[in-house]
């Protein structure tokens, strides 16, 4: 029964995805990130339903003589095409072909497609709003889904394995989690229904909790990072610096002995075999682009290049990079890995300056706590990377596209303020309330971009 009703809802949608692109991508999304069809035990399961939503959209968008541009012309949009296009020249420049190699570099094409479509799609802040809803609460269902039990079972299981996709490995999920984390609070902040708010609010330490129970540390120094970030960009520090030592004394509560003591090998990590056999694959890592500095060993090929390249270290085994950047440099060359890390610099910088000229304008707005919300996101995708082979990970890509429509709503709306009306004092400087944020205004008639 549960097959059929959900085959029901992707039937009853594909007509709306054909009329409207941004339903489309909304399904995409939904059905990429809470692996929807991972929940049936029938026919359902194994059907392609994220293509055919995909495929039903394009042609959509392609059948409407108004459409526009397939992607906002960005530079990072450009070096996403061009990660792309050199990962393709570290295949042919690769010396052999496995038969997984193809099908995962159509998948990264599918990662980037679905990147770029989001930008071109992504125009109006309603639209904005509701993405962030669906891969938040998307994430949240698991997030609660694993943190009752956790609850119910006093934190004794150990989540090992994640729904399927790209968040099969716990670490993945682990992290997956923890950037979703800054979404589900700012939707808890700005939600008005007190319904939806009590839900929302019990979704947050559950995430948490599951978070926890996936055991990894990866996941965990990304929370830690991504709850200073957080901290940091609040209103009032010291009341931010005390919620978080409480979540932590009760975190340290409710966490099992055993994973007290896996955190604790971070101190002591030369005595742990995990730690020092990912350091070797590092230092392996960095042989392999030494031998092959421009286009790596060949993308997706590095387990099958690791004798090759291995360091000789004790705890020695073929195994992943584990590490994102390490894993761009061998496999598929330095240009790749500026391109990478030209899309994180880039993407943070753009956050950084949003803020600095929102907070020009503003007292308090949307435009404010979205850049909060992204730039914690971000930071615990880049700490996470620093433990993960994820330099596929669909998220981060999403992320980056969503940012770039966050900044063309954001700048768009800033720069077409309404006529100056209600103006009152406020602290020496006149404040403008809209319903966007307060708008400051100098004594002058200029901006003012001290505090109110």
């Amino acid at each position: 029964m549960r097959d059929v009703i959900f085959s029901l809802m992707i039937l009853a949608l594909l007509p709306v995805c054909y009329r409207r692109s941004v339903i489309g991508l909304l399904s995409f999304s939904w059905l990429a990130y809470m692996r929807t069809q991972d929940l049936c035990w029938g026919f359902a399961r194994e059907q392609r339903w994220s293509f055919l939503i995909a495929m039903v959209t394009v042609a959509g968008f392609i059948a409407r003589p108004t459409s526009g541009r397939w992607f906002v012309r960005d530079p990072r949009c450009y070096a996403m095409i061009a990660l792309a296009v050199w990962v393709g020249l570290s295949i042919v420049m690769g010396d052999f072909f496995p038969s997984h190699q193809l099908d995962g570099y159509i998948e990264f094409w599918k990662i980037v497609g679905v990147s770029l479509f989001t930008t071109a799609v992504i125009t109006r802040r309603e639209h904005l709003r509701v993405l962030v809803w669906v891969i938040a609460l998307s994430f949240a269902f698991y997030g609660v889904k694993v943190g009752v039990s956790g609850v119910l079972s006093f934190g004794r299981i150990q989540v090992l394995q994640g729904p399927g996709g790209m968040l099969e490995d716990n670490n993945n999920f682990g992290l997956a989690l923890t950037m979703a984390l800054p979404l589900l609070m700012q939707i808890w902040l700005v939600e008005r229904n007190k319904v939806l708010k009590r839900g929302l609010l019990l979704t947050i330490p559950l995430t948490v909790i599951t978070i926890l129970l996936t055991h990894s540390r990866g996941a965990f120094l990304s929370m830690a990072c991504m709850i200073a970030m957080l901290v940091w960009r609040s209103k009032n520090r010291l009341v931010g610096i005390g919620l978080a030592l409480c979540a932590a004394v009760v975190a340290y509560a409710f966490v099992p002995a055993s994973y007290i003591e896996r955190l604790r090998s971070i101190e002591h990590y030369e005595e742990d075999g995990s730690a020092m056999g990912r350091l070797a694959a590092w230092q392996t890592a960095l042989n392999m682009s030494k031998d092959n500095p421009a286009f790596g060993v060949g993308f997706s090929t590095f387990q099958a290049h690791y004798w090759r390249y291995r360091s000789g270290a004790e705890h020695e085994g073929r195994r992943v990079a584990h590490n994102a950047y390490l894993q761009v440099l061998a496999e598929t060359g330095m240009p790749a890995l500026a391109l990478y890390l030209f899309l994180i610099a880039a993407t943070m910088w753009g956050l950084w300056r949003l803020r600095r000229d929102a907070k020009r304008l503003y007292y308090t707005s949307w435009i404010l706590s979205y850049t909060t919300m992204f730039e914690s996101a971000m930071v615990a995708f880049i700490v996470g990377s620093v433990f993960l082979n994820r330099a596929q990970f669909d998220l981060f890509y999403h992320f980056v596209a969503i940012v770039i429509a966050f900044e063309r709503i954001a700048r768009r709306e800033m720069e077409g303020l309404a006529p100056l009306e209600g103006a009152r004092k406020r602290g020496g400087e006149l404040v403008v309330v809209r319903p966007h944020g307060f708008t400051r205004i100098a004594p002058q008639g200029g901006f003012s971009g001290g505090n109110v």
